[in-house]
């Protein structure tokens, strides 16, 4: 990456952090460890932070389709993807404050069933930096929804899990690079900054 990432048109995306989803994975506590120091940075330089959980209310379940796999799946879940359920919180290792952007999803995606887009072009965003598990679900469909949306993306590969690790690596090293550029939160301390005048 060539450009630095102006914080006062990016905005970090923290996607999935939930108690129930984060119990999901293997060792959990590195990949929080790496996305709170990716807040704090991005919090740091002025840049927007923004969340986005998945939940579904019973309303929310009852409208999908019989044939969708979604559905069931978000059926199945049961209360650790339930609106008002603990598990569906942003987990407290990476929690929002007063201000940030906060929004419920009830697909796989950041867009579709939000907001977001219109939150983040209200505050002049174009550069999205994400973090998020799934990296083969949200991260890979706000790739490319965001792709699409013609936004700068930024994916924060070792801030991004799933629960299959070569399922990973291979969308960090051979998709992604395709439409987003793919670095460390490390390398996020570095790049994000105010351009030279």
């Amino acid at each position: 990456m060539s450009d630095p990432i102006d914080p006062r048109r990016s905005a970090l995306l923290v996607m999935d952090y939930q108690p129930g989803i984060v119990a999901l994975l293997d060792d959990p506590q590195p990949l929080l460890e790496r996305a709170a120091r990716a807040v704090a940075i991005a919090r740091d330089r002025g840049a927007t932070v923004g969340y986005v959980r998945v939940a579904f209310t019973e309303r929310d379940l009852r409208s999908f389709a019989p044939t969708s796999r979604m559905g069931h799946t978000a059926v199945a879940a049961g209360e650790r993807l339930r609106d008002d359920a603990p598990q569906t919180a942003i987990h407290a290792a990476v929690a929002p404050r007063e201000g940030d952007v906060i929004v419920r999803k009830t697909r796989v995606g950041a867009f579709s069933t939000t907001d977001l887009h219109q939150q983040l072009q209200a505050r002049g965003i174009d550069t999205l930096l994400l973090a998020g598990i799934s990296t083969s679900g949200v991260v890979l469909s706000t790739v490319r929804d965001g792709y699409d949306r013609d936004y700068r993306l930024v994916v924060l590969a070792d801030a991004c899990a799933d629960p299959n690790p070569g399922t990973h690596e291979f969308l960090t090293q051979t998709l992604y690079p395709r439409q987003a550029d793919v670095i460390s939160v490390d390398e996020l301390d570095a790049q994000l900054q105010l351009p030279a005048t």
